[in-house]
């Protein structure tokens, strides 16, 4: 048997404690989980590690958060409440979001490591800095922040 991740044990035991509970909503979040999991398995043709579980729960609560913003502007409030049923459910197996000084020193150090030099050295720095905050940070916020220090290297 293919080994699984203990992340994805988590969600496991989680979807059983929903389903004895017998709670309809966070059983169904739970089995949307699964369902994305399973996908990128088969997709992969292997087991997903940790980062690719971390990976896989972060682009589900990004596109939970477009979501509700989408279903908030067209004023559809019944769906902006079960978005955000989803997100918190998903939002339990993820690591605490970095704080905004721990992202700009993780930033920092990665600029430092990579010996960037500019804006034309971004790739490089996201590269690194992107697996080390990966699921506790969004992409277009650290993107951002390099961008931003990238810029006062120039000098």
């Amino acid at each position: 048997m293919a080994e699984v991740s203990t992340l994805e044990q988590r969600i496991d035991r989680a979807l059983t404690a929903a389903m004895k509970a017998r709670d309809a909503a966070r059983v169904a979040a739970l089995r949307n989980i699964r369902a994305e999991l399973e996908r990128r398995r088969i997709e992969k043709r292997a087991p997903l590690g940790e980062d690719e579980v971390l990976a896989a729960l972060g682009t589900l609560a990004k596109q939970r958060r477009e979501s509700i913003a989408q279903f908030r502007a067209g004023g559809r409030e019944d769906l902006v409440a079960k978005e955000e049923a989803d997100l918190a459910v998903i939002e339990e197996f993820l690591p605490a979001p970095l704080s905004e000084e721990e992202l700009r020193a993780e930033a920092a150090r990665a600029v430092e490591e990579v010996g960037a030099t500019g804006p034309r050295d971004m790739g490089r720095v996201m590269k690194v800095l992107m697996t080390r905050v990966r699921g506790r940070a969004d992409g277009g916020r650290v993107s951002a922040l390099v961008r931003e220090l990238l810029a006062g290297e120039r000098n």
